[in-house]
């Protein structure tokens, strides 16, 4: 007891040192990926070291369910790949140690930090998607550092083209300075040139002051402008030169953070009780939404028919009220009347199509976003089942082929993770688009790999030598002999 005591410390002390290493590894991977795809909205915004902490912090916590699975998969896979190579589990199993107990200590902890995933997807993960995309949308309308660049037109401020052809980095000053004012519309634009400038920032940030030297503007004069065009007269313009001359451009240099409020609706942002909610919640709208158009659909284009029938066979005489169906009253038409009657029906047809359709589109808001929801519902189940099968394909796998280190175990589980997460995501674009029913693309991948887990899994316990050469070669021979052998005979039988 003692001694199978200290094997779980051992190794619990083995995994755990590389689980930690793998797990900071895979989310630095991950983080440089997002911050790569995202950096458009924080290179150039100004903003404060604590604003772009704050980014860095929300974005770890997003890429943990992608980083958790794939450390643990490599962490098992280097833990079992150097006991392998160091033939210390060839000698805990001559001890009559079987594998799963080997696996014990290290299966109780995946199953408690799947627990543990579970929890934070539920809890830490919706929170902290809130707060992230509240602070992209909140960088992506803050206006971007103002630095305005020399020879050529700075478009950064809304409304305006600033050009500066040469700048004074000790003094401050600006050179050769072109302004174009298109706020009030490109009919109404005006060209602003002058000799020198200087650029400031007023006391709240929230408007630039351009303090302008010998120079003068030129304005078109809109509403002339147009009686002049029509009469194919010269175009009215109005000039002012000036010694010096202030301008107040509205430039907000501060960071405004949104409200939470605004996204609190979406499907990131909720745990499984509030996704449960709005899937019953807009389940029922759904509902009573295709019930109403079903019953005004019907309403309009039979029972209206209905009630013109029965005017028409209340104007029959009662013997002939027999024979009025429709295919008698066509069959009575002339030719005329026949090609009316079809164009009619056909318009009435199309037209009633065109009601279902928009019907369709209404009703498919409603779907996308219990699609969505139940999308994230079902997310959060698959990624606590992921640590567990990654897990049970790492350990045996490593155990099979008995290499540890940072090579061969990472080539392994790079490719491993990459068909999972190719299966994962065709699964949730088939759930998202309504191809498959969200329950399947969801777990489609744990689907896939759970049988590749087990199968693994059995063959580490039985040693058996499935990435041994030689045991490859040595089948190969013995099928190769017996093909042999069957077209002997097949050569035998013909020949009798």
């Amino acid at each position: 007891m003692k001694l199978l005591k200290k094997l779980d410390v051992y190794m619990l002390k083995n995994f755990l040192g590389l689980f930690f290493m793998t797990f900071a590894i895979c989310c630095f991977i991950l983080l440089m990926q997002l911050i790569w795809m995202r950096i458009n909205d924080i290179v150039g915004k100004g903003v404060g070291v604590d604003v772009l902490m704050e980014f860095l912090f929300y974005a770890f916590l997003g890429v943990v369910p992608m980083a958790l699975p794939l450390a643990i998969l490599l962490a098992s896979l280097m833990t079992f790949g150097n006991l392998g190579e160091k033939f210390e589990l060839t000698a805990m199993k001559a001890a009559g140690i079987s594998l799963f107990r080997i696996m014990r200590p290290l299966t109780v902890f995946i199953a408690m930090v799947s627990v543990g995933a579970f929890f934070f997807s539920n809890y830490v993960l919706p929170q902290s998607q809130l707060k992230f995309w509240t602070l992209v949308f909140s960088l992506r309308q803050k206006s971007p550092e103002l630095d305005i660049p020399q020879g050529e037109f700075y478009p950064g401020v809304t409304g305006y083209n600033i050009y500066v052809q040469s700048k004074d980095a000790a003094t401050g000053l600006l050179r050769g300075v072109m302004i174009y004012d298109y706020s009030r519309g490109f009919q109404d634009a005006t060209v602003t040139v002058a000799d020198s400038g200087r650029l400031y920032f007023t006391d709240d940030r929230g408007h630039l002051l351009l303090r302008l030297y010998s120079g003068e503007s030129f304005e078109n004069l809109d509403k002339q402008a147009q009686r002049a065009a029509k009469a194919d007269k010269s175009v009215p313009y109005r000039r002012e030169m000036f010694g010096q001359k202030s301008l107040l451009i509205d430039f907000n240099s501060q960071f405004v953070r949104l409200d939470e409020s605004v996204l609190r609706d979406q499907h990131v942002s909720k745990d499984v009780r509030e996704l449960v909610e709005s899937i019953d919640s807009i389940s029922v709208l759904a509902a009573g939404r295709s019930r109403e158009q079903s019953d005004k659909l019907r309403d309009t284009r039979y029972l209206g028919r209905e009630h013109r029938a029965q005017k028409v066979l209340a104007a029959v005489e009662e013997d002939d009220r027999r024979y009025c169906d429709p295919d008698s009253i066509y069959a009575h038409f002339s030719r005329e009347q026949k090609i009316r009657a079809v164009d009619y029906a056909i318009k009435r047809a199309g037209f009633a199509r065109d009601v279902i359709n928009y019907n369709g589109i209404l009703l498919e808001d409603y779907q996308r976003y219990m699609r969505k929801h139940s999308i994230e519902l079902h997310r959060k189940f698959t990624l606590a089942f992921a640590c567990l099968i990654f897990f049970f394909i790492g350990a045996p796998l490593g155990a099979i082929i008995r290499k540890g280190g940072l090579g061969a175990p990472v080539v392994i589980s790079v490719a491993l993770f990459i068909i999972y997460y190719i299966i994962d995501n065709a699964g949730y674009k088939m759930a998202r688009e309504a191809l498959w029913p969200v329950w399947e693309g969801m777990w489609l991948s744990s689907f896939v790999l759970l049988p590749i887990g087990i199968f693994l899994t059995y063959k580490a316990a039985t040693d058996s030598g499935l990435f041994n050469t030689e045991v490859w070669i040595k089948e190969a021979e013995r099928l190769s002999a017996k093909a042999k052998q069957y077209m002997v005979k097949l050569k035998n039988r013909y020949r009798k």
